[in-house]
């Protein structure tokens, strides 16, 4: 019988340290992939930030210019309204027409400004909020990726756990006790391989 135990206790002792082994370097695995999609978000949220400003910067011009050719024109300085509505940009033109057809002297129900019109576009600004959903969902992968890396540093523990009840059964002085120690060293091995079974893996190429 004494025979019989030590042979489970060395099946046991051989599993768990490979399981030990593997989970240790998924944990490992997975860290990795953390910290290369945080290192993606980062450079996401750098292009954000740029095409953000330069939206910014886009719409203070087109306010700029915009508050000057209504100056000119409630001025009747038709020469001066002309020189700074060719000067509008090519994004701002249209909602400026749309928002002249309006009658906004004459229509109460008329937008304040072009810039409340729907034709009011920023092609740096959909970058942004493109970019910023990149970004979140960048964000989101890191986040699954650590907690992939803890689960998998659980998983070390708990085959630790059955390798420390393998070692200690054979140094029990009763066959019986030996066996429920084993039992629940086997129990703590086929749980936690039953669980890291549902987990993702990862390979190093």
């Amino acid at each position: 019988m004494t025979r019989h135990v030590e042979v489970v206790s060395t099946v046991l002792l051989s599993l768990a340290a490979v399981a030990t082994a593997w989970s240790g370097y998924q944990a490992t695995r997975w860290n990795g992939e953390q910290a290369k999609a945080s290192g993606r978000t980062n450079a996401i949220r750098v292009e954000a930030a740029r095409a953000q400003g330069l939206s910014e910067a886009q719409t203070q011009i087109d306010v700029a210019t915009f508050v000057q050719w209504v100056d000119a024109f409630a001025l009747g300085e038709q020469e001066l309204a002309d020189f700074y509505y060719a000067r509008f940009r090519e994004e701002f033109r249209p909602a400026v027409e749309a928002w002249v057809a309006t009658r906004p002297r004459m229509n109460p129900d008329a937008p304040l400004t072009p810039f409340a019109m729907p034709e009011y576009r920023l092609a740096a600004q959909d970058d942004a909020d493109r970019l910023e959903a990149a970004a979140t969902a960048a964000t989101d992968d890191a986040n699954r990726n650590n907690q992939r890396s803890d689960n998998y540093v659980l998983a070390v523990v708990l085959f630790a756990t059955s390798l420390f009840f393998a070692g200690i059964s054979t140094r029990l002085p009763t066959t019986r006790s030996r066996g429920a120690i084993l039992g629940l060293g086997y129990a703590v091995f086929l749980g936690t391989l039953a669980w890291i079974a549902t987990f993702p893996v990862s390979f190093g190429v």
